[in-house]
Order: structure tokens, then sequence, then C-alpha cells
């Protein structure tokens, strides 16, 4: 653990590089405007039914912002398709159909679930593609009792706390085959269900959302590494400013206080009768004490590997992208 922390403190005093020099800068309105003739095709009752709590994503901001982007994502998909036809009839082989992979990577509550959900809807009514699964990684977090375990409850959500070979090798699967299997999560019971598996068969797209999943890796059974990036299309990281961040995490915290955690099986039930002090108090402590380290040690630094960075306001809104290799 020494060690570990003396490679820490090195890496945080070492000269930073800005991540994002050289990248394409798009602010709002501009990005807004390559969404050409790309329809509407969700309604407000859909966005009621798609919204995280707290995050008021409007119908603007899927035009402005998710309309082109599904735009981008349908026009890679027609040239990864091409490419693949031409590189099977190079080699006389039979032709194969891979998903497209699009990762969403970023901190607790900055909104990827909700970006994922919508992104999912808008491109499963697209003509081409109208088959979308969506994977969280919450399914490849190890079990609670295993956390406990190990001393890792603490550090839930930091790359040791999942399972990280099963991870690569349902994406390595899906990759060259279209399917797999993962356990599924449930955040009322912050654990895995026991038994129960989500599958995904021959989804023409594939969207994997995670905190880390632009940074954690792990050897294969046939022996090779990977980091999850390896697998990705796309990759995507919805940025904001950490004190945005913190206060998103703390609304959210207390609406779950007076929503969910009164569910007699919330893991979070003893916080349902608290004070709001208490509650505001506990919230920070989870956010002081292990959010925010990692976002600051394992999830921000991850941003360096993806293809675009959508950068939020205090208010959620986004206000201006970041492309780069594309």
């Amino acid at each position: 653990m020494g060690v570990v922390r003396s490679i820490q403190s090195k890496r945080e005093n070492a000269p930073r590089v800005d991540d994002l020099a050289g990248a394409t800068h798009f602010p709002r309105a501009a990005w807004a405007r390559l969404r050409s003739a790309v329809p509407l095709t969700i309604t407000e009752d859909d966005l009621a039914r798609l919204r995280g709590a707290n995050e008021p994503i409007s119908l603007a901001e899927v035009e402005d912002i998710y309309l082109p982007l599904t735009r981008l994502i349908n026009l890679h998909i027609g040239a990864a398709r091409g490419l693949a036809r031409v590189t099977d009839d190079f080699l006389g082989r039979p032709a194969a159909k891979r998903p497209y992979v699009v990762a969403i990577a970023g901190s607790v509550a900055v909104g990827k679930s909700t970006m994922a959900r919508v992104l999912r809807t808008l491109l499963s009514r697209w003509p081409d593609h109208p088959k979308v699964d969506l994977v969280t990684t919450d399914g490849f977090l190890h079990p609670t009792s295993t956390l406990q375990q190990r001393g890792l409850m603490d550090r839930k959500g930091f790359p040791e706390s999942y399972d990280i070979r099963r991870m690569i090798e349902f994406l390595l699967e899906v990759r060259t085959t279209g399917h797999g299997r993962l356990p599924v999560y449930s955040h009322l019971a912050y654990d895995l269900v026991p038994g129960a598996y989500q599958e995904v068969q021959a989804p023409d797209i594939l969207i994997f959302e995670g905190l880390n999943v632009l940074q954690i890796g792990a050897t294969s059974r046939e022996g090779a590494l990977y980091t999850a990036s390896d697998f990705f299309d796309l990759a995507i990281y919805v940025d904001a400013k950490e004190e945005d961040i913190a206060r998103w995490y703390l609304d959210r915290f207390l609406t779950h206080q007076a929503t969910t955690f009164r569910d007699p099986n919330s893991y979070f039930h003893h916080m349902a009768g608290a004070t709001t002090g208490e509650a505001k108090a506990f919230a920070q402590k989870l956010w002081r004490e292990i959010n925010a380290i990692n976002l600051t040690e394992n999830i921000k630094p991850s941003r360096a590997r993806a293809d675009l960075v959508i950068h939020k306001g205090p208010d959620h809104r986004v206000e201006e992208l970041f492309m780069r290799r594309l």
C-alpha cells in the first residue's frame, strides 16, 4: 500500500498535460447545427420515463446534443459495416455481424445513465439498427459479501471492486460472437441479484455505461492483456466541474431519501428516518471519502481515452463538446 501511495503521489506531483489539447471544440450551438435533418423521435412522456433523479434533461437538449450524436453514430456504423464487408471479401470468409459498441464513462451523479437510456431510445428508432442493448458495469461488481470479506465496501466503484476479468471476457465474447451474459445488479439492494442474468443477443448497437469503463483492464483466459476500451467503437466521457457533480450527488441522495430509501429492502433504509441535516452530512461524507477520491484518482484521468467529451454546466445543461480521434 505504501508503494501504491508513493506512486500515486508522484503522479499527482507530475506536470499535467491538457488531455483536451488538440481536440476539436464545439460550443453547444455549433454542435446543434450538425443535426442536419435527423427527426426528433421521442416525446416529453418518453423523457419523463428516461430521466434519472434530479436530471432535468429537456427536449431542447435532445435536439441540440443527442440528435447530432445519433447522426454521427449512424454514419460511423455505416462506415464500419462497409469496412467489415471489404475485409471479409478480402479474406474470402462469410460476412460476420458484430455490434457497434458505444461506451459512456464519467463520475457518479453526472448523468451517464440518463444519457445512456436516451441514446438507446433514439438509436433504436433509426431504421438501420433497431436492436440496441444497454449494459451497465454495475453487473460486474463483486457481490457485497465478497467486498465485505476483502474490506472493500468503502472502495465500491473503484477498479478493485469489479470482477474485471469477467467484464473483459464479456466484451470479448460480445465483440466476437454478438452474444454475452452478465449478472443483474439491484440499486435498491446495493448488491447483485442471486441467480439473475442479463442476456445480450446479437444487438446492432451495444451501449456500455459505467464509472471506469475507459480505465480498467485485465488478462483474458487466452492470456491476452486488454483494457475495456479496446472493445469500443466510440467512447464518450460525460464531464462537469467537481463542485457541480458534488452538489448533484447531494441533491440526488436527498431525493432518494424521500423515495426509494423508504423501501424496507433498500440498503440505505436506515437513512429514511434521518433528519435533513443528518442525511446531508452522511451524503457529503460518502462523496468526500469515496466518490471524490475515485473521480480524482481513477475516473477523471480516463477522460484522455474518450473520443468525445461532453461537458455540462451547473444546471446539467450541456455547454460544449470536444471531439478527437474520429
